[in-house]
């Protein structure tokens, strides 16, 4: 909301409530959102006013491409940084693989955000591993945002509404993550009339409706996807599947003028089989009851109940047994925001998440198996917040944000937890190897008995001096810590990995991040660049030969140590005119550490230094989109990232006549660089109609010039020469794609 005769403004909160001081008079007010056409309105005031606005949705494409540090127009003087937005209609624009539109892929051309090759899930932001990422979905947290291992993300783009990636400078109302949050809100749903939008495309198709259950009242929202390229493999004498499928619905609840309701749910699957040797299903699931409630003109508060789960399941059909392993919270928070002032705004609350962690229980699926059936040790624990946070301005060149966290972590009594003389990882010296402890006995708790407990004040703060109207200094610093850890030693999530709390034998990682920003807007460009410094100890690192599969003691395989990030990011925009886009550009470094123990342990990689598998030195992304005409438009992305790491053999013995490889330092080596151009193009056969049936067409080319980007290497020796040599893995060359996208 905009002030025209003042010059000034505020935004909403995520909910839609706003709150701002002005004199007595009388005032033209624009309101403007994300996708919707604004409105203006003339408004005498002489006391407290509250004025509701319904903005219609915009029913033609945008002019322009928006991507911007926040979603608020007057972001150079907001003390909020290392935040990014992205509109929905640029991801749509935004050429991606096989044609569908993706949340996660349009992420990660923004400065600071990676992920770890083609093909990979997850994302990595300013150097953190995949797991330090808190991704939330109408307040609800994700521990998968893929589909099909990171092909696709897990976000159907026509029922979101708007999302934001928190890089740094964290508002103290999220923690438990040292990375990066990821918030996502899902539509309201039209409370007007009915109305649907969805595409079909090569290999998966997607359908919304929405409509009002009371006119201005109450409205629904449901939307599913799926895909259906496996269909087509029997064609090919092909028994192998590979699909994914998602749901999300919405209902909203205009009680009166002071409380609203919302109902939110997402259902979604992945599910593979090769072969009929395995086969696998896994996937995320939520349930989330939120109640908005207005006290009066300045405090808003907002009651959620949530409970999320994601479930993975694998069946070994040459084995005969299957194994299902999952994690699932129930989530209790209250949040208040308090508008003291104009130069006051304070958001403080409290959550409350208990866990269980299933490790996985395996079932034999014959009785001539000989499998027994057997129950990993289930996990548990109880998670608790208390926060307060404050916008200050203190001038009109000087705007604060303050705010600090208390954090409790109690991991609760389990059926049974190994004991050991001493660590639970010994160092054979002999040998030269770390390897698992025998336990000595072993412990049982119920389930109300703390066995742990953690704590900690996460305080956190940022600033901003404006130069000018269009030019200011931005610092912030936080700290964060994490609790949870995703048990992995691979270089991207896969739903192979383990989540374990912090416990007896494993520390909460504890995040610390300093950044300073300089922010410019002149004309029709911007320019955004930030440095950044972090670090995290208790990283987690794994000892040579790790194993994770059904592990009932995984302390036995991990070893405390300690990383760091550090880097400077460039984001230059062209917002207006028929050429759109911006380039970004991010310098930086990502390492991990773990030194002995002891002067007679030489730790992992000698207790050196040295780079993490996600680390990028250089990432570049160059994006365009140019408006020809009503009838068609054009997108381009150009992307190239240093390779990442890897350790490659760099000799090799013959033992009993098998020749065994022996490696160097970890992670010392690189893949080849990877560059990739990819191009789009955007028909609309009737841009100027606003009713009934609207439709579009979206031609892609991924890979335009046939990169073929390496994924892995492997060695081996060649069967016809008996020489050794190098297997290079790619995943996609040039991939053309269409889709055709309707609304009604």
């Amino acid at each position: 909301m905009i002030i025209k005769e003042l010059k000034t403004g505020t935004i909403t909160n995520e909910y839609g409530y706003y709150s701002i001081n002005l004199p007595v008079g009388s005032y033209t007010v624009q309101f403007t959102s994300l996708g919707f056409t604004s409105q203006e309105k003339i408004i005498s005031l002489n006391k407290d006013t509250v004025l509701d606005i319904a903005l219609d949705e915009a029913n033609e494409e945008l002019e322009t491409i928006v991507i911007k540090a926040d979603v608020e127009k007057l972001n150079t003087r907001s003390p909020q940084m290392s935040v990014n937005a992205l509109n929905i209609d640029t991801v749509k624009k935004i050429p991606v693989v096989l044609g569908e539109t993706d949340l996660i892929k349009a992420l990660t051309l923004l400065p600071g955000v990676s992920n770890a090759g083609e093909g990979a899930a997850g994302f990595n932001v300013r150097g953190g591993a995949a797991d330090q990422n808190l991704v939330l979905l109408d307040e609800a947290t994700l521990y998968g945002s893929d589909h099909l291992f990171g092909f696709f993300s897990v976000f159907n783009p026509d029922a979101i509404k708007d999302l934001k990636l928190y890089k740094g400078g964290i508002p103290a109302r999220y923690g438990g993550r040292v990375s990066s949050v990821l918030e996502i809100y899902q539509r309201d749903g039209n409370k007007k009339e009915i109305s649907g939008t969805g595409g079909i495309g090569l290999v998966a198709s997607r359908l919304l409706l929405e409509g009002p259950i009371k006119k201005d009242k109450s409205s629904f929202l449901v939307g599913g996807r799926s895909s259906y390229a496996h269909l087509f493999l029997p064609l090919f004498d092909i028994d192998n599947k590979a699909y994914f499928y998602d749901l999300n619905a919405k209902l909203s609840f205009n009680l009166n003028d002071k409380n609203r309701l919302y109902f939110s749910s997402y259902f979604g699957r992945d599910v593979f089989n090769v072969n009929d040797l395995f086969g696998n299903t896994f996937g995320n699931s939520f349930v989330n009851a939120r109640w908005n409630h207005i006290y009066n003109s300045k405090l808003f508060a907002n009651a959620s109940l949530i409970f999320s789960d994601y479930n993975y399941g694998l069946e070994l059909d040459f084995v005969e047994f299957q194994f299902d392993s999952g994690i699932t919270n129930l989530n209790a928070k209250y949040d208040l925001t308090h508008y003291l002032n104009d130069k006051v705004k304070l958001r403080y609350g409290v959550n409350s998440i208990y866990y269980e962690f299933d490790p996985g229980k395996i079932v034999p699926t014959t009785q001539e198996s000989g499998v027994n059936e057997r129950q990993l040790t289930k996990k548990y624990a109880w998670e608790n917040g208390l926060y307060i946070d404050g916008e200050f301005k203190i001038n009109d060149q000087l705007n604060i944000n303050a705010g600090i966290r208390y954090s409790s972590f109690n991991r609760l009594g389990q059926d049974r937890l190994s004991t050991y003389d001493g660590d639970p990882v010994v160092y054979n010296e002999s040998q030269g190897i770390y390897e698992g402890a025998e336990p000595t006995g072993e412990t049982r708790n119920s389930r109300g008995t703390t066995i742990e407990f953690f704590d900690a004040f996460e305080p956190r703060f940022s600033v901003a001096y404006s130069l000018n109207d269009d030019t200011s200094i931005k610092a912030s610093y936080q700290r964060i810590v994490q609790y949870i850890h995703l048990i992995s030693n691979t270089n991207a999530p896969t739903p192979f990995d383990l989540y374990a709390p912090s416990g007896t034998y494993i520390e909460p990682q504890d995040g610390h991040q300093v950044a300073i920003g300089y922010f410019k807007n002149f004309n029709t460009y911007s320019l955004e660049i930030e440095s950044f410094y972090k670090t995290v100890d208790n990283r987690l690192d794994y000892i040579d030969g790790a194993d994770l599969i059904a592990n009932d003691d995984v302390e036995q395989i991990l070893l405390a140590g300690e990383a760091r990030a550090y880097g400077l990011e460039l984001l230059f925009r062209k917002n207006e005119g028929d050429l759109q886009g911006w380039i970004a550009y991010t310098l930086s470094r990502s390492e991990q550490r773990t030194p002995g123990r002891s002067a007679i342990e030489p730790g992992i990689n000698n207790g050196e230094w040295y780079s993490a598998p996600w680390d990028k030195t250089h990432d570049i992304t160059i994006t365009a989109n140019y408006d020809w005409n009503k009838k068609w438009d054009f997108g381009a992305n150009f992307t190239f990232q240093t390779g990442q790491p890897v350790t490659f053999p760099n000799g090799q013995y013959n033992f009993d006549n098998l020749f065994i490889p022996t490696y160097g330092e970890r992670n010392s080596n690189r893949l080849s660089n990877i560059h990739r151009l990819d191009l789009s193009a955007t028909y609309t056969p009737k841009p100027d109609l606003t009713k009934g049936w609207q439709s579009s067409w979206v031609f892609s080319l991924y890979n335009v010039y046939n990169r073929r980007n390496a994924v892995s290497i492997n060695f081996g020796e060649n069967e016809d020469t008996a020489r050794n040599e190098a297997t290079r893995l790619s995943i996609f060359g040039i991939v053309p794609a269409v889709t055709y996208n309707f609304k009604f």
